[in-house]
């Protein structure tokens, strides 16, 4: 197949890339720069860099950085138990079946089930507990979440854990290495390529949730994807919404970038 034949190719997947990333990056962009009335203005970059939406900032940070290392610290021991399953390809399509309902309804049956009269109140009056306020707080925003991104974390971990060469593993045991030493000298540095595809797959949309902290934190955690939401939807200040945005892309870059798998020597 010639150089020109396999450009050919190209066309189709630069195309799209172009209608579906270029384009829409480029009208944020571009919209970034008028206010609700439409004037050219530096204005809203400007109005980010105010403690309000600073604060903002760091609270988006702080709570996708809490999802990511629950969402991390469950699915690393589950992936792990996973590749030591029989029928691990069923066991694996049961842990991400849940990724497949719509998300809205996911969020309201957490609704049902941790409201005032819902089934974890129900179990609480039952041990002599009491009902408490589950919903509308910090934990229950941090562990919907955590349910919600938990498949994307197991999957490339999942995967990284199947291409480790297991010789690699009963090496170090045969030289004396005790079972943590192993993991933590042979087996979690081998994965680690995983660990980071998993972190950026839950990290980056976390920082821009907004559905869940309105139905399941009630506001009380306002993230960057709320505020984007309301100046689109609500103030119809687009502009100021799409500095935002435009702030989240930069984000995601450099999280790319940071956790980006990183190539030693040339090329073989």
């Amino acid at each position: 197949m010639t150089s020109r034949s396999r450009n050919v190719y190209l066309v189709p997947y630069l195309l799209w890339m172009a209608l579906f990333i270029v384009v829409p990056i480029a009208l944020i962009l571009y919209d970034s720069f008028f206010d609700v009335e439409g004037q050219f203005t530096f204005g809203n970059y400007g109005k980010f860099l105010t403690p309000i939406y600073l604060r903002m900032t760091a609270s988006s940070i702080w709570y996708a950085l809490l999802i990511t290392v629950f969402s991390l610290l469950v699915a690393y021991p589950a992936a792990y138990a996973l590749t030591k399953m029989k029928h691990k390809q069923l066991w694996l399509l049961l842990l991400i079946l849940p990724s497949w309902v719509n998300l809205l309804l996911k969020v309201y049956a957490f609704l049902g089930i941790f409201g005032t009269y819902g089934f974890v109140n129900g179990v609480l009056e039952t041990l002599g507990i009491g009902r408490h306020q589950i919903l509308f707080t910090d934990f229950s925003f941090v562990f919907v979440s955590v349910y919600i991104f938990i498949p994307f974390m197991i999957l490339p971990i999942y995967n990284a854990l199947e291409d480790l060469n297991p010789s690699l593993v009963f090496a170090a045991r045969d030289l004396g290495a005790s079972a943590w030493t192993t993991f933590r000298r042979v087996v979690f540095p081998l994965t680690l390529d995983g660990v980071k595809a998993g972190c950026q797959a839950v990290f980056i949309p976390a920082l821009s949730l907004f559905m869940i902290t309105r139905l399941v934190a009630g506001n009380r955690v306002i993230t960057l994807g709320t505020a984007i939401e309301q100046h689109f939807l609500v103030t119809q200040d687009w502009g100021m919404g799409a500095a935002i945005a435009v702030f989240l892309i930069l984000a995601m870059v450099v999280i790319m970038i940071v956790t980006g798998k990183r190539q030693k020597g040339g090329a073989r």
